[in-house]
């Protein structure tokens, strides 16, 4: 069993902002994996999380967005690894990266958390590093777009950076396969 978990933030003020670019890629690898048309998410009360599990050769594969807030992740992280008791080598966390490119994807395992809270968050919970992330560019060319962090990660992408967010959430999804 793995669990594939994509960071973000709950509600629709959030839903197209860079820092949750890790919820559409999941929306967009449960499109490809689901076994049945328009099967949708189930909000998780015990996890707070949504929920969604499918069968991948032969294995069960739990996605999950949690709904805590990007900086209180690992607390839905460490209630879904503790229930299915899945060991942190076999959970996979899609997130955004303001210290990469939009467009560059790093996967990574065993590092530390490089500043992003909701990593720290998943790392005090799981109580490792020992996970697989992919680190998902969502930097500007622009430097002073990036002057105010918290702006920056909540604001959504501009027009012409869609085109390239699109692509990143493509390879993404064809990383995450390739783990599974």
């Amino acid at each position: 069993m793995k669990l594939v978990i994509g960071l973000g933030n709950p509600g629709k003020q959030y839903a197209r902002t860079r820092h949750n670019v890790g919820f559409m890629i999941l929306d967009a690898l449960k499109k490809e994996l689901q076994e049945e048309p328009k099967e949708s998410w189930k909000l998780s009360k015990k996890f707070n999380a949504e929920i969604y599990e499918v069968t991948v050769n032969k294995e069960k594969i739990i996605l999950a967005k949690p709904m805590t807030f990007m900086n209180h992740s690992g607390e839905s992280v460490g209630l879904i690894s503790n229930f299915y008791t899945i060991s942190p080598h076999k959970i996979i966390i899609a997130h955004d990266d303001k210290d990469l490119k939009l467009g560059e994807i790093k996967i990574q395992n065993d590092r530390g958390h490089a500043g992003h809270n909701g990593i720290k968050s998943i790392m005090e919970y799981l109580g490792t590093k020992d996970f697989m992330r992919i680190r998902i560019g969502i930097a500007s060319t622009n430097d002073k777009k990036m002057n105010d962090t918290s702006k920056f990660v909540l604001g959504k992408f501009g027009l012409l950076e869609k085109k390239e967010l699109n692509k990143m959430i493509e390879k993404s999804i064809e990383e995450i396969k390739k783990l599974l």
